[in-house]
């Protein structure tokens, strides 16, 4: 009985971890006139609160749909279905990452943002940090049809680890 509960808690305390490490940026103020881009082959100018708002409302998504993940792996009848789609929802907002980070709206250009300059200096490490919570997102939603508890709750601390690693390189840590 004691084993069970403990194993719980730590079930627990890693999926709030991994939670606080996907939560979304912090709202930026961010300058309300437009910044060219590099990225804009199509010569159109970035707007840069509107993308800093895109991205903030993508992340805080992921962060919503990680929470209530966590939440049913607190059950001891978790609802997979719902921890499958909220993995697929995980899964289509960490595709959209890359495409939130346009030339242009970087601390270097003035704005105030959460996102270090290490994701324009690094791109390819970018790329790939993304990918990482598109793949791990993936194998969870995959894995939660099957219903195993303890193989969707070690998946889920997985997808959370891809989390923390992107911010880990890519996030001003503003806790410290």
């Amino acid at each position: 009985m004691v084993r069970k509960h403990t194993s719980r808690l730590v079930l627990t305390a890693a999926l709030a971890a991994a939670l606080a490490a996907c939560s979304g940026e912090a709202p930026a103020d961010a300058p309300a006139e437009t910044a060219p881009a590099d990225a804009a082959a199509e010569g159109a100018p970035v707007d840069v609160a509107a993308v800093l708002k895109e991205r903030e409302e993508n992340f805080e998504g992921i962060g919503d749909a990680f929470k209530a993940i966590r939440g049913e792996l607190e059950k001891d009848a978790p609802d997979f279905a719902l921890i499958a789609t909220n993995a697929t929802d995980i899964n289509t907002r960490a595709k959209l990452i890359e495409t939130h980070f346009p030339a242009g709206t970087s601390v270097d250009d003035g704005v105030k943002t959460e996102a270090l300059a290490t994701i324009w200096q690094k791109p390819e490490e970018f790329k790939a940090a993304g990918q990482k919570l598109i793949d791990e997102s993936a194998k969870l939603a995959e894995l939660a049809k099957g219903g195993d508890k303890a193989a969707v709750g070690a998946q889920a601390m997985a997808m959370g680890g891809a989390c923390k690693g992107c911010h880990d390189q890519f996030r001003l840590d503003d806790k410290k």
